[in-house]
C-alpha cells in the first residue's frame, strides 16, 4: 500500500478566509479614513486657543462651588493654571509654586505688569492655599479675585 500524500491530508478550504481578510482590512481603513477627516481640526491660531482657554475658565469659575477660603484658592489656583498652560504654553500647571515664581522664562507672553499681577495674584492663593490654619477670609471674594486676576492674565499678552 501506498502512503497517503500530504496534499490529501490538509482541509480543503478554499480562498474565502484571504477575501474576508482582505474586506475586513478594507473596512477597517475606511473606518480610518472617515475619523481622520472628520475629526476637530487643531486650532493653530493662539488668539483663537487663549480666547477657547480664557472661556473654558471663566465656565470653570462659575461653576465652583467652594465654601472655604482653602478650597476657593486651591480650585482658583487650578483654573489659572490651567488657562495659563493652555493659553501661553506655560507648564505652570505642573510645576509648585517656587518653581513657577522662580523660573525666568515664565509666563514670557505677558506683558511685565501681567507677569507681576500673576506673581502677587499666585503668592496670595498660596498663602491661602498652605496656610496652617484656615484663613478668614471670603471664599466668594477670593474668587471674585481669581476672576479679575484671570482677566488681566487674558488681556495682558503681548500683541
Amino acid at each position: 500500500m501506498e502512503p497517503v500524500s500530504p496534499e490529501a491530508l490538509m482541509p480543503d478550504i478554499g480562498l474565502w478566509p484571504w477575501w474576508l481578510a482582505g474586506g475586513l482590512l478594507l473596512a477597517l481603513l475606511v473606518v480610518i479614513a472617515i475619523y481622520l477627516r472628520h475629526r476637530s481640526p487643531r486650532i493653530s491660531d493662539p488668539a483663537s486657543v487663549r480666547n477657547i482657554a480664557y472661556s473654558e475658565a471663566l465656565s470653570a469659575f462659575e461653576n465652583t462651588n467652594a465654601t472655604t477660603p482653602r478650597d476657593a484658592a486651591i480650585h482658583s489656583s487650578l483654573i489659572l493654571r490651567r488657562y495659563l498652560s493652555t493659553a501661553a504654553g506655560d507648564p505652570a500647571l505642573f510645576e509648585t509654586q517656587e518653581e513657577f515664581l522662580s523660573r525666568h522664562d515664565s509666563l514670557q507672553a505677558l506683558l511685565p505688569d501681567a507677569r507681576e499681577a500673576a506673581a502677587s495674584g499666585f503668592k496670595r492663593l498660596a498663602s491661602l492655599k498652605y496656610a496652617p490654619e484656615i484663613p478668614d477670609a471670603d471664599a466668594l471674594e477670593i474668587i471674585t479675585e481669581s476672576k479679575s486676576l484671570l482677566q488681566s492674565l487674558h488681556q495682558g499678552f503681548a500683541a
